[in-house]
């Protein structure tokens, strides 16, 4: 069942939701926003907006959801020791969720239990993030101090990224570095695009097999924009194999093929590692089709 909470507005003039995040700290004043529009914060059996003004003495109930319990969920563990989790992250599985509530199973949700990071936010010990449909590897931090250390390693581009794609047509050269700024499109802001006044934006490539319509490619970022893969090789002419926001649907197979095959990355401990994930059944399936 959910619990019931009731507080009693110590003071007149002060918003509802900043009240709720002064008197229950441990969430945000985003996270008691959202339930005010999911209608789960009541005065007088009325629903009440985050903004409404409150007068001192005025009772403010709060019916909080239930967690959900995601104990018997699980994710492939590549590697673990005292700082870090390297998980092998299948698709179809969120980074972390995208609002302040949510009742789906993420790699943030996995990493809760095992992390003293970020216990009160969305993304608990998390580090960088795949799109919901790419699979493989991700690291996580299991505290703050290893949080600080691996984002540090990112920001400085320390961190080599390997991806496996798939891409529609032939590459012309067998490998390049594409130097191509991005910018998020005006006309279609949920995406991006290459523009001149974008930010600078690397990626490298190299072939790895050639296929009668497709080309399998290696992909490193150099920098860490969003979407930066898709965007480039659409640019080239060769978007990935079904990427239906640069390219289109594939009717034979259910997600992208985008796979993050290798990490490498100084660990807290200063050792400097690789991991690696191989291609998953579903991808493998779709090449031997491929042939």
């Amino acid at each position: 069942m959910s619990n019931v909470l009731h507080l009693i507005a110590d003071q007149t003039g002060e918003r509802l939701d900043n009240f709720l995040s002064r008197q229950l700290p441990e969430r945000s004043r985003s996270y008691w926003q959202k339930l005010c529009v999911r209608g789960m914060v009541m005065s007088n059996q009325q629903e009440m907006k985050a903004s409404h003004t409150l007068k001192q003495g005025e009772t403010v109930v709060i019916v909080l959801p239930q967690q959900p319990d995601f104990s018997q969920q699980t994710l492939p563990l590549i590697y673990e020791d005292d700082d870090v989790l390297v998980i092998n992250k299948p698709a179809g599985i969120l980074t972390h969720a995208k609002g302040v509530l949510s009742d789906e199973f993420t790699v943030a949700e996995f990493v809760r239990p095992r992390t003293t990071d970020g216990l009160t936010t969305n993304r608990p010990g998390i580090v960088h993030r795949l799109d919901r449909n790419t699979s493989g590897i991700i690291i996580a931090a299991k505290h703050t101090q290893a949080k600080n250390w691996l984002q540090k390693q990112f920001s400085q581009r320390k961190v080599k990224k390997t991806y496996q794609a798939l891409v529609v047509g032939h590459v012309k050269e067998p490998q390049a570095l594409v130097d191509l700024p991005i910018k998020r499109n005006p006309k279609k802001p949920q995406t991006f695009c290459v523009g001149s006044n974008g930010k600078s934006t690397q990626t490298a490539y190299q072939i790895e097999q050639i296929y009668t319509h497709n080309t399998l490619v290696r992909l490193c970022p150099l920098t860490g924009r969003t979407h930066q893969l898709r965007v480039h090789m659409a640019y080239l002419g060769n978007p990935i194999v079904g990427d239906t926001l640069y390219g289109k649907p594939d009717q034979t197979l259910e997600r992208m093929f985008l796979h993050a095959a290798e990490l490498e990355i100084t660990l807290p401990s200063r050792k400097r590692s690789v991991f690696k994930a191989p291609l998953p059944h579903d991808l493998k399936r779709y090449l031997e089709r491929t042939l």
